[in-house]
């Protein structure tokens, strides 16, 4: 991503360590866990590979193809896993979108001629920002204590089978995106 070189590389931290959580929730005895944190990982890690400033590496222009590759394979697994599961997988086929819109973006402009020229952001930027900042909010709030269910989850829950964990790896990447997507 463009800009400056601090934030950029606490963003690369933020997305790589949750993409490392997940993988370790791929441990779960769950079936839906180990599915879902699956495509988070993939999200995690891709997250944490795009948003390496400019500065400090530059990626060869077959990258941004590569992106494209990947996060589309990504959707179209998440589009057959949305419709076999249910809804949480929505959001993995909205999150591999804006995956895949971020990298033609990305492989389509030059880094210091990005977004000259333009007044305000591209409809779709301005759609992915609204959607993730509802999630990241709708993710908050689901962070909030509530009352303990006897037998849910207690100390014997290992790492990757604990939802407030889940929930904030969620939250964390959701605002990941939301600083991708204004940094564009």
């Amino acid at each position: 991503m463009h800009g400056p070189v601090s934030p950029g590389w606490l963003l690369v931290a933020l997305c790589a360590a949750t993409g490392a959580y997940c993988l370790l929730r791929m441990r779960s005895h769950e079936g839906e866990q180990r599915r879902a944190a699956g495509g988070e990982a993939l999200m995690g890690f891709g997250m944490a590979a795009m948003a390496v400033p400019a500065a400090a590496f530059t990626p060869p222009a077959w990258a941004w193809t590569g992106y494209v590759v990947v996060f589309g394979a990504a959707g179209l697994r998440a589009l057959w896993a949305a419709a076999r599961y249910g809804g949480h997988h929505l959001h993995h086929l909205i999150g591999a979108a804006a995956m895949v819109y971020m990298a033609v973006v990305m492989a389509g402009s030059p880094a210091h001629a990005h977004g000259h020229g333009v007044s305000g952001p591209p409809a779709a930027t301005g759609a992915l920002l609204l959607y993730f900042t509802g999630y990241v909010l709708l993710s908050g709030v689901r962070l909030l204590p509530v009352v303990a269910v006897a037998g849910g989850g207690g100390p014997t829950a290992g790492w990757g089978d604990r939802p407030e964990l889940a929930r904030a790896c969620r939250l964390s990447m959701g605002i990941a995106m939301l600083a991708m997507l204004a940094a564009m």
